[in-house]
């Protein structure tokens, strides 16, 4: 399970950098990072339960 949450991060990162990269894609970085901090928060709520 946390090389999935692992692999997740990463895509979502790799979103957000192309979203700031290519112009016009604003969008791409807006939702990549609110995808990453979600999976983030997600991570470290599941990792206090167990």
């Amino acid at each position: 399970m946390l090389t999935l949450i692992g692999i997740l991060l990463i895509i979502w990162l790799v979103m957000a950098v192309l979203g700031f990269v290519i112009k016009g894609m604003f969008w791409l970085a807006i939702i990549g990072i609110v995808l990453f901090l979600g999976t983030a928060a997600w991570a470290m709520l599941s990792r206090n339960k167990s």
